[in-house]
């Protein structure tokens, strides 16, 4: 059975196979995205990677947040680089 990660990972691989993903975040995958000039690349859920941290690793959310923007966001390594995306629905 195919599952909506992977689903997700052979788009993208077949839109650009020199995309990077983030061990241990596939729960977070939830697409990819066009931008203009760039090749396409991995799209990650902001808040699922923190509970991953959270759940996975016994983080506080201080901790998983501090994790993830010090050593996953900020972690650019060129134009393959993934990009996380907070939804802002029901955000006042």
């Amino acid at each position: 059975m195919i599952t909506v990660t992977t689903h997700i990972s052979e788009s993208l691989a077949r839109q650009n196979p020199e995309a990077l993903t983030c061990d241990g975040l596939e729960e977070a995958l939830v697409g990819w995205c066009f931008r203009a000039t760039k090749p396409e690349v991995a799209v990650y859920d902001y808040y699922k990677c923190i509970d991953i941290f959270m759940e996975r690793d016994g983080m506080t959310c201080e901790e998983a947040i501090e994790y993830l923007h010090y050593n996953v966001i900020g972690a650019w390594v060129g134009e393959n680089t993934p990009v996380f995306k907070v939804d802002c629905e029901g955000m006042d």
